[in-house]
């Protein structure tokens, strides 16, 4: 069975940082290509960030270019979201995701694999 269970999750002050961990079972993510989507209150789902399966090419959305970092370890089957200069508008449920292929995509339809997410809220 396939599990990715974010954690690091929590609440931070604008301007602060948060890691956050994603760690996948029951399949390798040599072939996967992960993100990280988030889901504010009230707000549609927004693609965040993605990395290719060997992590060598990324790709983020404007909202988060140059504050947040993702990468990935595939030995230990983990994948990170370094967030920084954090703002109260980067509040929301954060979901990583993984979906088999060596791409970088936002689209979140391409992702078969899903986790529970991890609750992320700045403070102004």
């Amino acid at each position: 069975q396939v599990q990715l269970v974010e954690s690091g999750g929590g609440l931070v002050n604008a301007g602060g940082s948060l890691r956050l961990s994603c760690a996948a079972s029951g399949l390798s993510l040599d072939n996967y290509a992960m993100a990280w989507f988030r889901q504010a209150p009230g707000k549609a789902q927004e693609g965040v960030t993605s990395i290719r399966a060997d992590g060598d090419f990324t790709e983020y959305s404007d909202s988060v270019k140059g504050r947040f970092t993702i990468s990935r370890d595939n030995a230990q089957n983990t994948v990170y979201l370094q967030m920084n200069s954090l703002k109260p508008e980067d509040t929301g449920v954060y979901y990583c995701a993984a979906g088999r292929g060596w791409i970088t995509t936002l689209t979140a339809s391409f992702y078969d694999h899903w986790g529970q997410g991890t609750r992320v809220t700045v403070a102004s």
